[in-house]
């Protein structure tokens, strides 16, 4: 996960970036359902993700 997040970020196309953001929150989604990491960081995650992309 850490790998892709670094990847997403590393962005700079806002169609690209818009394109590979529902997989990213799959992910992340995958992630806290199985508790690898807490419902909050998901979410905090998420936000910051497109956040990012809507600044593009």
């Amino acid at each position: 996960m850490r790998n892709a997040l670094r990847d997403f970020r590393a962005l700079e196309d806002k169609a690209v970036a818009t394109e590979k953001l529902p997989k990213m929150i799959s992910i992340i989604d995958k992630l806290a359902k199985r508790s690898v990491i807490h419902k909050n960081k998901a979410s905090n995650l998420k936000s910051k993700l497109m956040k990012q992309v809507n600044v593009m």
